[in-house]
């Protein structure tokens, strides 16, 4: 992350940044988040990312009125200018302000915006992926939601990278393939493209939803065993682009061009 913020619009030191103590945000997480990429200082895919952000913000009950889409893209573009990035990302959070119910105080109902900023994610030129021994709930009322609420999605994280992988595929409680712990999965097999449907509970990545529109691919409900069989498998996410997956478990894979490794910009 960067020196400065925009905080309800406005720069800040990033330091200086406060929400309160008493919100549903900080007592339970309750917010909505999106990481877009920075391409050039041109932000990438943004109306898929503000649609998302509207319907997340629908389903959980968070506020928006003040928070207009032009408004958003002004402060995005601003902050973007003040810390100096050219290619990058920024992640626009909406915190849940409102006191909780449990804890109440007042009764007013709020919410709070944050952009930062910061560069590329480091990827790995021998990108490793395992099997998260963490699953998802696939009936959690915060499925295909892209909530504050993040600490298992961190956990099972920090367990693949404390095994010494860079990623983990996680199930659901069907045995079904979701996702990555941050990413959406794709997968090739006999010149087949294939993704888990969002009946399993995967997040619907704004990466996703892009490759879905431009290529020919077919949303499943499948089992490990199709991975383990997979001949090419692929992460996407905002944050990583498209990266090919050079090792699964202990099984070596071979790189391979694939058109899916163009459709986005490249890294610089």
């Amino acid at each position: 992350m960067q020196k400065f913020v925009s905080f309800n619009c406005k720069i800040a030191s990033a330091t200086e940044v406060t929400i309160s103590a008493l919100s549903s945000a900080a007592l339970y997480g309750k917010g909505i988040f999106t990481s877009i990429s920075i391409c050039n200082e041109q932000l990438f895919l943004w109306e898929k990312h503000w649609l998302r952000l509207q319907r997340n913000a629908k389903k959980l009950e968070i506020d928006l009125v003040g928070f207009s889409e032009r408004k958003i893209k002004d402060a995005l573009k601003e902050i973007i200018q003040k810390n100096s990035v050219l290619d990058g990302r920024a992640r626009i959070t909406f915190f849940d302000e409102t006191e909780s119910k449990i804890w109440k105080e007042k009764s007013r109902k709020r919410t709070s915006l944050s952009i930062i900023t910061g560069n590329l994610r480091p990827i790995s030129d021998n990108f490793r992926l395992t099997v998260s021994p963490h699953y998802i709930n696939s009936h959690s009322p915060l499925t295909g939601i892209k909530s504050c609420n993040y600490l298992d999605k961190i956990l099972a994280l920090d367990e693949a990278k404390a095994r010494g992988f860079d990623e983990a595929i996680q199930f659901n409680d069907r045995g079904e393939v979701t996702s990555a712990t941050m990413a959406n999965v794709f997968w090739l097999k006999g010149g087949v493209l294939y993704t888990p449907s969002l009946k399993t509970g995967c997040l619907p990545g704004t990466t996703r939803e892009f490759i879905l529109e431009n290529m020919d691919c077919r949303e499943v409900e499948v089992t490990i065993d199709e991975l383990h069989s997979a001949d090419v498998i692929f992460l996407t996410s905002a944050g990583l682009g498209v990266v090919q997956v050079v090792e699964f478990e202990s099984r070596k894979i071979e790189r391979t061009e694939y058109p899916i490794l163009d459709l986005l910009p490249k890294r610089r």
